[in-house]
């Protein structure tokens, strides 16, 4: 491995980095990034709106993880999606999704208006949302990757997971607060407008397509996605690293992005404030550590950062479960959501970084399969916490998860 990649930038480098944000030299992602703002920001304004509304008007700790495990539904479709991408183009497909998003919160804000909506109601229509969202971050991953330089990509996907934590800390602040004084009728207004500005934004994103040989071109979306297939299959570093998204998708995802209502009605004892600082908290730990990727350039293309952060993530996860005060468990959310951030954005950079451009549309939305870890990791939760508490069912993901992240690292560490 090349040793530049361990040194430390001089300090004029660094202070470009920070002062310019060198990636928005680019203008496809000057439309991108802030796209992905809103579209953060409404997907997080919803999650926390919707999964308050589910607990408190079904009083069940399995509705609530069944509609979190709801919005991950798409991951199965999202691999044929990277596929479509590859061949009509990413923007075409991002700016569809995104237009249907605008339309689902729509009927949701009309059935809460009219004094109609039901948990039901919101479950199927989290279902429709969730067979799209997970590829809404195959799309945008794929577009920062055909757009912005290789040697400025720790940068993009840096600000990029700014976006998604900017998103939780004050879409959680600005969605619960509206949610808590308003009610939901009036949240939604904010979210279809919200939905609708990412909509417009993304309009101005680059459109890039690889051309291949006719000869070479494959007959059907089936023959594109063996190919994704087959390319993982015989790429030990690209395998390794899929195989570990699985896994904190699974072990780590479900208890922040599922059990935060839990936690802060059965154990905190407070209402959607209390949820919103929760999760503000935690993203704003997240934000700092983005932060941290976005500005140290080469140093997050280190396998080792990757992997210390991700142990990390699962010590401050068992932390967090043991504590029963809020005001230390805001500061334990705080460290988690640094150590999160800083392993998911290398694991991204690494990931987008080692993969050919005309398949990398295909190979993310194998990776996004990952995510259906989390509605699995969800669905036990619902189980285990009735059986053995929540500190227990964490430690338990905790353990599971250290165990397995160690023996990834060494059975694939030759190739990484």
């Amino acid at each position: 491995m090349n040793g530049k990649i361990y040194q430390l930038p001089n300090t004029r480098n660094f202070l470009i980095n920070f002062l310019l944000f060198t990636s928005f030299k680019v203008r496809s992602y000057r439309f991108q990034w802030p796209a992905d703002v809103c579209a953060n920001w409404a997907f997080e304004m919803e999650t926390l709106i919707l999964g308050w509304y589910v607990l408190t008007e079904t009083q069940s700790i399995f509705w609530l993880t069944a509609f979190g495990s709801l919005q991950f539904m798409g991951t199965l479709i999202a691999p044929w999606l990277g596929v479509l991408a590859d061949r009509l183009g990413r923007k075409f497909v991002l700016c569809s999704m995104r237009a249907i998003f605008v339309i689902l919160a729509s009927i949701l804000m009309l059935f809460a208006f009219f004094d109609v909506l039901t948990p039901t109601y919101v479950l199927i229509l989290s279902l429709l949302n969730g067979m799209l969202r997970p590829s809404d971050l195959v799309m945008r991953q794929a577009l920062v990757g055909d757009t912005v330089p290789k040697d400025t990509l720790a940068n993009a996907l840096g600000l990029t997971r700014i976006s998604m934590e900017s998103a939780r800390l004050f879409g959680a602040l600005i969605g619960t607060g509206i949610f808590a004084l308003l009610g939901i009728s009036y949240a939604y207004i904010l979210v279809v407008c919200v939905y609708s500005i990412a909509f417009a934004l993304s309009l101005g994103i680059s459109n890039v397509t690889h051309k291949i040989k006719s000869r070479d071109m494959p007959k059907s979306q089936w023959r594109d996605f063996k190919e994704g297939i087959n390319y993982v299959l015989s790429t030990p570093a690209v395998l390794s690293i899929i195989w570990l998204a699985f896994l904190v998708n699974l072990t780590a995802f479900p208890i922040i992005r599922g059990l935060f209502p839990f936690v802060a009605k059965e154990i905190y004892f407070t209402g959607e404030i209390g949820l919103g600082h929760m999760v503000a908290t935690f993203a704003a730990g997240a934000l700092a550590g983005s932060l941290i990727v976005a500005l140290a350039g080469p140093q997050v293309r280190t396998v080792k950062f990757m992997f210390i952060n991700i142990i990390l993530w699962y010590v401050m996860l068992a932390v967090f479960a043991s504590i029963e005060s809020e005001y230390y468990g805001l500061i334990s959310l705080l460290l988690m959501g640094i150590f999160h951030s800083q392993g998911m954005v290398s694991m991204s950079v690494i990931l987008i970084g080692r993969l050919d451009p005309h398949i990398r549309g295909r190979v993310i939305g194998i990776r996004v399969l990952a995510i259906y870890g989390v509605p699995l990791g969800l669905l036990g939760t619902g189980y285990l916490i009735n059986a053995i508490n929540f500190q227990n069912t964490v430690n338990l993901y905790v353990v599971i998860g250290i165990v397995l992240t160690i023996a990834i690292w060494f059975n694939w560490r030759r190739y990484l």
